[in-house]
């Protein structure tokens, strides 16, 4: 497995793309696991991660973000189990720290040794570390379907459709209890596609967190986007973001001006 990595490095690729190519290659490798063992028909891909290696979208990505959508035969443990096998059965060494009291199941894999293999770190010990989430309870109103996707294995992945992954974005970035400039990116390449929230989602989703149902409708909803985006502070988005981009220049999107003049032209 570590030859298949180093496959995805280029001539001249600086370091800290090589460690977002090495984290997107065990991504893959987790989401066939999950696959091969087909628990693909209990949870829907979901976040930034789903966008990049679905929908093409320029960023790379840290977690693997799920929801559950049949609780029926789902075991969490099972799913952590068989990720930790996949890996040993491929050389890899992993551990996982898996979490069930909440609501969202998560276990932060951490990879050791494969920095040093990679060439990226003189440590053996030196780890690197991908997180896992399943929303058990996710909110209603979520519509799923499925890609055949073809990067480095092929797999045929469910996930939430274009609407339905925005409006799980657009809850993220206004109510996420803390600022992370990927969301900001996520919502400018939206609004790029000029792609339209499930508002049915996105309603449900601000329900079950803040306590009241902001019933959001279409002649609504540009005010809504507006008044909030008015509220970031993108020097700090811009901050956060940064390292996880392909093409630095893209940067310069962080322009509240541009944001809201794209606002006003899609809504």
């Amino acid at each position: 497995m570590i030859d298949v990595i180093k496959q995805q490095f280029s001539a001249g690729m600086p370091d800290n793309e090589k460690l977002n190519r090495i984290r997107e290659f065990l991504q893959l490798a987790c989401l066939k696991f999950i696959y091969d063992k087909g628990i693909f028909n209990k949870i829907a891909f979901t976040g930034g991660t789903a966008l990049r290696l679905i929908f093409g979208m320029r960023r790379f990505s840290e977690d693997l973000d799920f929801s559950l959508f049949d609780k029926k035969g789902y075991s969490f443990s099972e799913l952590n189990s068989e990720i930790l096998r996949g890996f040993s059965l491929n050389g890899i060494k992993v551990e996982s720290a898996p979490k069930e009291e909440k609501t969202v199941h998560s276990a932060l894999f951490k990879f050791s040794g494969v920095l040093k293999a990679t060439g990226l770190s003189p440590l053996d010990g030196q780890k690197l570390s991908i997180k896992l989430e399943i929303d058990t309870n996710p909110p209603k109103g979520g519509n799923l379907t499925e890609t055949l996707v073809n990067k480095v294995y092929v797999l045929n992945l469910v996930h939430f459709d274009l609407p339905s992954l925005f409006a799980t974005k657009l809850h993220a970035c206004f109510y996420r209890k803390y600022l992370k400039g990927r969301d900001y990116y996520d919502l400018i390449w939206y609004l790029s596609r000029k792609v339209k929230p499930n508002l049915l989602l996105l309603n449900n989703a601000i329900a079950q967190t803040q306590g009241e149902n902001p019933r959001l409708d279409e002649a609504g909803f540009k005010k809504f986007l507006l008044e909030h985006v008015e509220k970031v502070d993108l020097s700090l988005a811009k901050k956060d973001v940064e390292r996880f981009l392909e093409d630095k220049a893209e940067l310069a999107l962080f322009d509240s001006k541009a944001i809201q003049a794209a606002i006003e032209n899609v809504y």
